[in-house]
């Protein structure tokens, strides 16, 4: 994971080396595959280096196939679908050592007026500036030092919003450049943190336990509304499911001042390792 926001912005700006060709690079970390926000976040990196300034991206859509190796460069292989009066779509392909192990389709829009109208934003919150940090949480559920924890989301400011485990609040930990490409690209990154562990939640299990495999199998991200990723943001998350070892999980993301910005959703896998299941769920 990037140390600092200024090293998650250097991630995001891709090398390019063809027409057709971006290069992204890989933060100093410890873990033994990339994180699936750092290839989201990228590969819409690359899309949208193929897009007019006018196309602001509404809709991705992305398969994770391999684990990524954090000691080699992705690259990047955005292909040209389509580009029409309105939208534009993109396919991006990323590889290792010539192997797949992400692919996404997103597509772009030029800005238009339309009918409107959101879900409102939960109440009952816990405001930002009150609310307990990501990294003590997990310390006090998993023993794990907050520094460590601390050091993993540097770039990023994640905090509990609500007792359930369900909401928080996240924002880039720093200022961000008057960019709507830029922001689109921090948001894709952080959306993928906190989305697979509601699906641990009704089981009394958190995302770094390591009695679960955890892996991100597939991820969508709709944009609604213009928000900024350096501005808190409500992270409003919910599982319908969990069978066959995959959790199933979707989100809602607000604007502290309640406007409804972005959903997502998400299937990953949380395959028990060691873990006793009971007969219902065995």
């Amino acid at each position: 994971m990037p140390e600092s926001l200024e090293d998650l912005v250097e991630l995001l700006d891709l090398e390019k080396i063809d027409a057709d060709l971006f290069r992204g690079r890989q933060p100093q970390t410890s873990a033994q595959r990339v994180f699936g926000g750092q290839v989201l976040g990228q590969a819409l990196a690359a899309a949208s280096r193929t897009v007019g300034e006018d196309r602001i991206v509404h809709s991705l859509h992305g398969y994770f196939l391999r684990p990524g190796d954090t000691s080699v460069p992705i690259e990047y292989h955005p292909e040209l679908i389509r580009d029409g009066r309105s939208f534009s779509s993109r396919r991006v392909v990323a590889t290792q050592r010539g192997k797949t192990i992400f692919y996404m389709s997103a597509s772009f829009q030029v800005p238009e007026p339309g009918l409107d109208h959101a879900d409102k934003m939960p109440d009952d919150l816990v405001p930002p500036e009150e609310a307990p940090t990501l990294a003590s949480v997990f310390e006090a559920a998993s023993g794990r030092k907050a520094e460590d924890w601390n050091k993993e989301w540097a770039a990023l400011d994640v905090r509990l919003a609500g007792l359930t485990g369900r909401q928080f609040w996240i924002r880039a930990s720093g200022k961000l450049a008057d960019d709507q490409a830029l922001h689109a690209c921090v948001l894709a990154y952080a959306s993928d943190l906190t989305l697979l562990g509601a699906s641990l939640l009704p089981h009394g299990i958190i995302i770094g336990d390591r009695r679960i495999q955890p892996a991100s199998i597939d991820h969508a991200l709709w944009f609604h509304r213009p928000f900024r990723a350096d501005e808190w943001l409500l992270y409003d998350q919910a599982s319908p499911s969990a069978s066959g070892a995959r959790g199933f999980a979707t989100g809602r993301l607000f604007s502290q001042d309640g406007r409804l910005v972005a959903s997502v959703a998400q299937e990953g896998l949380i395959r028990p390792i060691g873990l006793e299941l009971d007969d219902e769920e065995a």
